[in-house]
């Protein structure tokens, strides 16, 4: 640097001119090619800084989740409960993502269910709920743009429609596209139909949806999710895990669903299933029914929703009109890991190996 005459290392910052590119440029690996506007200076006054000097104003300060912070300070520092009401805009982007983060550096494992309830009327930005730590809920009058509840991390989303509203709900877009993208844990109720990509590559939440656009539940690997409606083309494409549960009401979502990975079985009754299945691939230890009515009535005690209540009024008929999407592996990797413990029971070795039937459905933080 003393011999080029520099006495920073800012002062090397985009001086092009000072490189050496004769013994790279004669190297024969190099022959043909023109680096000339790679290494272009631009002309530009002396006065034009070549290197950060100064810093970005993200606008931080005035995040909505600023003030939800400051509400939720009780929950935050002393574990009380705290509910409120506030407003929001589609400008709000990942409404709840830095109240999660300080929650977490309090509570790193979260708090309670529901500690915070959150009530906003409006439209939720890009993101709404982002990576939503445990024991906050936020309750959505309105809709909600892209990647709603992206990376749910515990917490739990609620959307549903403006009072004024006076559509039909599974016939109406009520988020947009990549909802649920990555969640891990939590729970998401939304009232209406989501756009494409719903519950890509999420691995162990639960959602509840009234219909999708294409190429839902896309490389899925765990969670649980339900359908209430129609879904677009290319369902399951590289599900690997979890269970969705469609409710095929004109029969022909198997021509949607992409069969590669995945295999559609019938959703039984309790005692059928216990009758005829064997506990080792139940999904999440429990019958299909009961999973899926306990969802269908969640769902309808956060949204009021329409259609969950006249599915589970018609259960004995609408019951048979649901379809379990259960991927193939999974399955496979259900039976084997019960036999491998039923395996080490009866040799004598107590030792906990690998996970319980119930944890590939569960969080990623399931104990190994």
């Amino acid at each position: 640097m003393a011999q080029l005459g520099i006495r920073k290392f800012d002062d090397l910052i985009g001086r092009a001119d000072l490189l050496d590119m004769r013994k790279g440029i004669e190297h024969w690996k190099a022959s043909g090619l023109d680096f000339s506007r790679l290494f272009a200076l631009p002309t530009v006054p002396a006065d034009v800084p070549r290197f950060h000097v100064e810093n970005q104003d993200h606008g931080l300060e005035r995040a909505l989740d600023v003030k939800l912070i400051e509400k939720s300070r009780p929950a935050i520092d002393k574990g009380e409960k705290v509910q409120f009401i506030e407003v929001a805009r589609n400008v709000n982007r990942s409404v709840g993502a830095m109240l999660s983060g300080a929650l977490t550096k309090v509570h790193p494992q979260g708090l309670p269910d529901d500690s915070i309830r959150i009530q906003l009327e409006g439209t939720g930005g890009q993101s709404f709920g982002a990576f939503l730590a445990r024991g906050i809920t936020l309750y959505l009058i309105g809709d909600a743009n892209d990647y709603t509840g992206k990376g749910l991390s515990g917490g739990r989303v609620v959307v549903r429609p403006s009072l004024d509203f006076r559509g039909e709900a599974a016939r109406n877009t009520i988020v947009g596209n990549t909802a649920l993208y990555g969640a891990t844990t939590g729970e998401a109720y939304l009232c209406g139909v989501a756009g494409e990509r719903f519950a890509v590559r999420l691995s162990g939440a639960t959602a509840v949806i009234e219909g999708t656009g294409d190429h839902g539940c896309e490389y899925m690997t765990g969670g649980t999710v339900a359908v209430l409606g129609k879904t677009g083309r290319n369902f399951a494409a590289g599900m690997s895990g979890g269970v969705a549960f469609v409710y095929d009401e004109d029969g022909q979502f198997a021509s949607r669903c992409n069969l590669s990975m995945v295999s559609l079985d019938k959703v039984l009754t309790s005692a059928e299933q216990t009758a005829s299945v064997h506990r080792k691939i139940w999904h999440g230890g429990e019958t299909d029914e009961a999973q899926l009515k306990k969802l269908l009535e969640e769902h309808h005690r956060w949204t009021g929703s329409k259609r969950a209540r006249e599915l589970l009024d018609n259960w004995a008929e609408s019951r048979t009109k649901f379809v379990k999407v259960f991927p193939n592996e999974y399955k496979r990797a259900l039976a084997e890991l019960h036999d491998r413990q039923v395996e080490l029971a009866s040799s004598g070795n107590n030792a906990h190996v690998g996970l319980e039937p119930h944890a590939l459905a569960a969080p990623a933080t399931a104990a190994v």
